[in-house]
């Protein structure tokens, strides 16, 4: 008798492989209607309005109260009697200094054997050892009665080897300031060339205190840094597996 398929069993199969064909179908659609032209520049808009925002909420200090002295011009916590012009409010602009230079190599080797051996005996039970060969086998006596053995062997090896050159200079903007006094910053940047855009977007959490007289910020001073290299266009689309090679890698189980 020939099996049928339960249509419980191929409806979410069939329901998959429409949303990857509606899903190829609008991406085909949009790229057919921009066939010749260059990939557009986003806008330039508030960070603030961007999707996924969200302000950052860290651990602070009890707030100090500021004390003013009487007859004297110096504003306390000032870094100079005159105004400072490095980024220090909501709204001045930094530039970022990303200078990644990393490469690590990390070999590990492990092997593991263990071997066991258990025997048991049973010389006598009250006079019926005599009768093991009635339970089970007939070559089955109380000197023979359990015998095991095992073996386990594992030999296991990892190797990594990293290396990473970027040197980057992008100017951010300052989204929110601390209590502590502590900056936050976020900073984007479109690059177009040709038929390849290339994006980059750096954010994180700075102490005004280590920004340069040139108003730079190096990105290893900056807590929680997301640093993101990327681009959009037709050396990325070439570079990418189709939709259909994408969703058979994440169905099939081999």
């Amino acid at each position: 008798m020939t099996r049928l398929t339960s249509p419980n069993r191929i409806r979410p199969f069939l329901g998959i492989t429409a949303v990857a064909i509606l899903l190829s179908g609008c991406n085909a659609l949009d790229r057919l209607s921009n066939l010749g032209a260059a990939p557009e520049l986003s806008r330039i808009q508030n960070p603030i309005d961007s999707p996924g925002y969200q302000p950052v909420n860290m651990p602070m200090p009890a707030p100090v109260v500021a004390t003013r002295q009487a007859n004297s011009l110096w504003q306390e916590g000032s870094r100079a009697f005159f105004k400072d012009q490095r980024a220090s409010d909501i709204g001045d602009i930094i530039t970022v200094v990303v200078e990644i230079d990393d490469d690590a190599a990390v070999t590990n080797t492990t092997t593991r054997t263990r071997t066991n051996s258990d025997a048991a005996q049973l010389g006598g039970l009250f006079g019926f050892e005599g009768s093991l060969g009635d339970v089970f086998p007939e070559a089955v006596t109380g000197d023979n009665l359990v015998d095991l053995g095992s073996s386990t062997s594992n030999v296991g090896n990892g190797e990594v080897d990293r290396e990473e050159d970027i040197n980057i200079r992008i100017a951010a903007v300052i989204t929110q300031k601390l209590p502590n006094g502590n900056l936050v910053l976020y900073g984007r940047q479109e690059v177009r060339v040709n038929f390849e855009v290339r994006e980059i977007v750096v954010g994180g959490v700075i102490r005004a205190a280590d920004i340069t007289a040139t108003n730079t910020i190096s990105y290893d001073q900056m807590a929680e840094a997301r640093i993101a290299y990327g681009g959009r266009g037709q050396l990325t689309d070439v570079q990418q597996p189709r939709y259909g090679s994408q969703v058979l890698d994440v169905i099939m189980p081999f």
